[in-house]
Order: structure tokens, then C-alpha cells, then sequence
């Protein structure tokens, strides 16, 4: 296969100095560029703003911004068979940045606005022989939400993963598909469910 998969947090400048983020760590997505690689897929890593390099094999695209993310998807989906976006880009970004570093005062009121849908974006435009999966981090049980965004986005599978997945070692998914069906999954390490995930991913690809 070959594969395009998004890693870690974008940022949103405030301004020159501060910006808006989160706590993604991009561990998951280096779990599945590694994975990928060891299964001998051809791999491009779009990746935010992580502390860690990449294996060996794999073309890396460094980003900062939400904008820079979608900008940089959607230039080299068309080359690939599929996107696993496992990016946590920031959701909003400040209205107005600005210049150079704001003095500290009392208090400060920001007006944000929401970044682009990524992922929806790059199912809009891809071909019937590619596939598209997404990631929904909600707090635990909440599937509706997964549900909710899978049909939104119009993606061929969302992981369903809580919020605890965040800077641990561990993932306990499930799977929900485009046609219906789910998978529940076991706590599984990161490096495991990579290794889950592109296989069922292998699937997709071979049974449209």
C-alpha cells in the first residue's frame, strides 16, 4: 500500500511567541509509520509538531498549522492509496495574530474560529479506489459522537479511541466502518494496534 498518515498536534499562532495547541504526542502515528514500514508499504509521514524522528524508508513532511496540514494532505493524496489521519490537529485558531510578542496584562480575550476538516476534505476529493480513516478521541463509551463523525466526514472507517489514549503506551479502540459494522478491540499496545489497523486497512483497499 501506499500510505499517507498524519502524526501529532498542530499549532496556532497567537502570536510571535504563544500559541494554541494540544497534548498529542504524535506516539500513534510514529507507531504506524513504523509498523508500515516493517511491512514494507511505501509511506509519506505528514507530521506536527512531535519530539521524535522517523524510521528509516519514510518521506517526512514537516508542518506547524492546521492550514499547513489540509495544504500538505491534500497535495499528496492523490498519490496514495490511502489516508490514516491520526493527526490531532488544533480545532480553532485565533480570529487575529499578532505581531511580534503581546505584552502581559491583566487579562486577555482571544476570538477563535475553527480550522479545516482535513480529513473530510481529502474524502471529498478521492477516487474510488482509495480510502480514508479518521480518529475520534471522546471520552469513554461516547461511540454516538465516533458514529456522529464518521458519517460527517464520510471517511471508510473511524477509530473510536478515549481520551486516555493520550500520552499512553496502551490504546483500547473500536472500529467503526461506512457500512455498518464495528470492532471492538482488546487493550492493545500502540505498536499492536498499528499492526491491527493496517491490516484492516489492507482489507478496505481490497474489498471496496
Amino acid at each position: 500500500m501506499r500510505l499517507l498518515i498524519t502524526a501529532g498536534p498542530t499549532r496556532e499562532p497567537i502570536d510571535a511567541v504563544r500559541f494554541i495547541s494540544n497534548r498529542s504526542s504524535g506516539q500513534l502515528g510514529l507507531s504506524l509509520v513504523t509498523a508500515a514500514l516493517a511491512q514494507k508499504h511505501s509511506v509519506t509521514a505528514i507530521l506536527g509538531s512531535v519530539a521524535f524522528d522517523l524510521p528509516a524508508g519514510a518521506v517526512r513532511i514537516d508542518v506547524e498549522t492546521t492550514a499547513q496540514m489540509h495544504d500538505a494532505v491534500l497535495r499528496e493524496f492523490s498519490a496514495h492509496d490511502m489516508l490514516i489521519m491520526a493527526a490531532a490537529p488544533a480545532d480553532f485558531r485565533p480570529k487575529q495574530i499578532f505581531e511580534g510578542k503581546m505584552p502581559r496584562s491583566g487579562s486577555l480575550t482571544l476570538e477563535l474560529e475553527a480550522t479545516d476538516d482535513i480529513v473530510a476534505a481529502a474524502s471529498a476529493i478521492r477516487r474510488s479506489d482509495q480510502r480514508t480513516i479518521a480518529f475520534s478521541l471522546e471520552a469513554e463509551g461516547n461511540l454516538d459522537r465516533a458514529r456522529a463523525k464518521l458519517l460527517r466526514k464520510r471517511v471508510d472507517m473511524i477509530v473510536y479511541n478515549p481520551i486516555q489514549t493520550m500520552n499512553s503506551a496502551e490504546i483500547q479502540a473500536a472500529l467503526l466502518y461506512a457500512d455498518g459494522r464495528s470492532e471492538t478491540l482488546p487493550r492493545l499496545s500502540k505498536a499492536d494496534f498499528a499492526g491491527l489497523l493496517l491490516d484492516r486497512a489492507a482489507a478496505l483497499l481490497a474489498n471496496p
